[in-house]
């Protein structure tokens, strides 16, 4: 995780930052980021890297790279805006030993958050079609001897695989339909049984039900409706909410603020 000391909508690179210009709250996003770690921390061990001013987004550090196995896939940031996290993010793994790939000159690629690894299938599910490319797939394949299943994004509020799509630990998966194409839609439901496909509507995913994370049983997400919490607790996992409506203004929330390594 990334203390959010230098974070602010200052750049509009997608549809929640419109009109959210200098609207940010530096205590309330300080006092929200510190109540994920501290839920995350009851589950999980917690590594921080430093904050950098003029990279407000490097709180989101779930789009710093793809880690997994002693091996990092590092960033290409579609977004120049977003570029200086990468010499930061290269330091900071190469700092803690990972073996550092790098994607290739031509190629976009942006870590966790098209990048998710699906534990019940040793799987990655890998999201394109608006800050990564489709060509990403095979290289993630090949590189961690993974299966790597692409899926197109269609709606432009959900540009990261992560804003709509959740793999759950015991196989099950939280995820909008309404994000994805038609082929990619159906790739879905091939690979996931029905009864394991938690398909939420747009009321829930605009609130980033999806942008969750998964640690035991207990499920950390931004905010849920009845419902879905219901379904959530019906697969055995506990929805706890941490609300982040300070970082939903700049398009994340709990899984975007977090990358598990």
């Amino acid at each position: 995780m990334c203390p959010p000391d230098f974070f602010g909508v200052s750049y509009v690179i997608n549809p929640w930052m419109e009109g959210q210009q200098g609207h940010t709250d530096a205590a309330e996003a300080q006092a929200q980021w510190t109540g994920l770690k501290d839920l995350i921390a009851r589950h999980a061990d917690v590594s921080l890297i430093m904050p950098h001013a003029g990279l407000p987004d490097l709180v989101f550090t779930a789009n710093a790279g793809l880690a997994l196995e002693g091996k990092v896939l590092l960033s290409r940031f579609r977004r120049p805006q977003r570029r200086g996290e990468e010499h930061w993010w290269r330091a900071w793994f190469e700092k803690a030993g990972y073996e550092i790939i790098t994607p290739p000159e031509e190629l976009c690629f942006e870590g966790a958050g098209d990048a998710l690894f699906d534990e019940a299938r040793q799987t990655i599910w890998l999201g394109h079609g608006f800050r990564s490319d489709q060509e990403m797939a095979p290289l993630a394949a090949k590189i961690f001897g993974r299966e790597t299943v692409p899926l197109r994004l269609i709606d432009p509020r959900f540009y990261h695989l992560d804003t709509c799509f959740c793999p759950l630990p015991d196989g099950a998966l939280l995820y909008y339909p309404a994000a994805f194409d038609a082929p990619s839609r159906a790739e879905i439901e091939r690979r996931v049984a029905p009864d394991q496909r938690i398909a939420v509507d747009e009321s829930d995913a605009i609130k980033f039900c999806c942008n969750a994370v998964a640690l035991d049983a207990m499920l950390v997400l931004n905010d849920a409706s009845p419902a879905l919490e219901a379904q959530a607790r019906a697969h055995g996992l506990a929805p706890t909410r941490a609300p982040l409506t300070q970082f939903m203004k700049a398009g994340g929330a709990a899984k975007c603020l977090t990358l598990r390594i």
